[in-house]
């Protein structure tokens, strides 16, 4: 279990302890999945990497469950290579990009890869779930989309939400991709925080020598992260939550909490962060 500081405590902490307690880093490893419970609001997030062999998606002993989505709902996107995931006997595609919503109650989760020398790199989040909801696939021509931002203020990007109230229907799960259009580098402005959810975004499609500066914190005292191709960062309700890269790059955002509508956000005046 990850447990995230409180806002009196992070304002004291080292470069490493702000890594430990609001980063999760090395969740792909090729022929495995990686799992981590965090304690916010008890998302799972992990990571599965098939090659010859299909990986099942086992039930951490922490959950205390006869299966994984027991009383869990999973958002499964691919950002690797074409790939499948099985869902109680049923084979769900997912190229690039697309997301896979697993309702509660499914019994038996696998994935697979097309081709194994390229291998498909799912990346999981999972939030409790209080009913039942279908499983759907989702391709980023079913997304919403929302185009936002400048190229002046150099954050031009592509918001697609899949698992949402128009999209794939879930209990808490909201989820979806941002991708930075080139040149612009800021994932969000102005900056904004949570109250009733939290959110955690996974970095990717960014080179080894890229970096995103990620901001955290309360907005009159925030701190910051280096993060790197693959990296995630937690954000409670409290913090606020924008980055700004190296070059253009894409994240998947996630949230879960007492509320799922997309726009229950406060934001913060630029002239307020400090």
């Amino acid at each position: 279990m990850l447990y995230l500081p409180n806002p009196e405590g992070t304002k004291r902490m080292s470069t490493d302890e702000l890594r430990a307690h609001f980063m999760v880093s090395s969740l792909f490893h090729r022929g495995a999945v990686a799992l981590r419970l965090v304690d916010l609001d008890r998302v799972v997030l992990g990571g599965a990497v098939p090659l010859a062999t299909p990986l099942l998606l086992e039930t951490p002993e922490a959950l205390r469950a006869d299966y994984f989505c027991e009383r869990r709902e999973l958002g499964v996107l691919n950002i690797g290579g074409a790939g499948s995931v099985r869902v109680d006997g049923t084979s769900y595609p997912l190229q690039a990009h697309d997301v896979l919503y697993v309702g509660r109650g499914s019994r038996q989760v696998e994935f697979l890869s097309d081709n194994f020398s390229a291998p498909a790199r799912f990346y999981l989040v999972s939030y409790p779930a209080h009913r039942d909801c279908p499983t759907c696939l989702m391709t980023p021509a079913d997304a919403d989309v929302l185009e936002l931002g400048s190229v002046e203020s150099a954050n031009k990007r592509r918001v697609r939400r899949y698992i949402h109230a128009g999209g794939a229907e879930s209990c808490q799960l909201v989820m979806g991709v941002t991708t930075l259009e080139p040149g612009s580098v800021w994932n969000t402005m102005p900056a904004h925080t949570h109250e009733r959810r939290t959110e955690v975004y996974l970095y990717f499609g960014m080179p080894a020598e890229a970096m995103v500066v990620h901001l955290l914190g309360e907005p009159t005292e925030t701190r910051s992260m280096i993060v790197r191709n693959e990296d995630v960062a937690l954000s409670p309700g409290w913090s606020v939550h924008a980055g700004c890269g190296t070059q253009a790059y894409a994240f998947c955002w996630a949230m879960g909490g007492e509320n799922k509508d997309y726009a229950d956000m406060q934001m913060i005046g630029m002239e307020t962060i400090r």
